[in-house]
């Protein structure tokens, strides 16, 4: 018995893992929804940008760190993120500044809609991280869309 439940908790997350893939691959692949984007620019679009531009970047640390920083902290910050706007009187948004990447409107959201929440998240902080133009920090190139 104790066989068949390990087995079967097993297969529910590789289920939960494939499920993921296939909702980040379909959204990666559609437009992002920041609004300071390119019209029509997908994510997987922006990252190869980002990618480039990171190579032009001097010293060449700066770019490769803050893309760095985004792997490495960029999931964490999203759940959190996701998780104050859902919940906006918890604990997590008790603890956490505010910012302009965290979702407004989604309090309360349904747990089929967090997912799209995440995703929108996701896309901001990269934005923010490695697409918006600053005069502090590294000098990324603009964004580029090569049509």
């Amino acid at each position: 018995m104790i066989k068949f439940i390990m087995k079967a908790i097993r297969n529910f997350v590789l289920f939960l893992i494939c499920i993921s893939i296939l909702f980040i691959t379909e959204k990666a692949n559609q437009p992002m929804s920041v609004s300071e984007a390119p019209e029509g620019m997908t994510y997987v679009e922006f990252m190869k940008d980002r990618l480039d531009a990171a190579k032009t970047v001097e010293p060449s640390q700066c770019g490769w760190g803050m893309i760095t920083s985004l792997v490495v902290l960029g999931p964490v910050y999203s759940v959190v993120y996701t998780d104050t706007a859902v919940h906006p009187d918890g604990f997590l948004a008790s603890i956490t500044a505010n910012d302009p990447d965290i979702a407004t409107g989604v309090a309360g959201a349904n747990w089929t809609e967090i997912p799209d929440i995440w995703w929108e998240t996701v896309e901001r902080l990269s934005w923010t991280m490695l697409g918006r133009q600053s005069p502090h920090g590294c000098q990324f190139q603009a964004v580029d869309v090569q049509e």
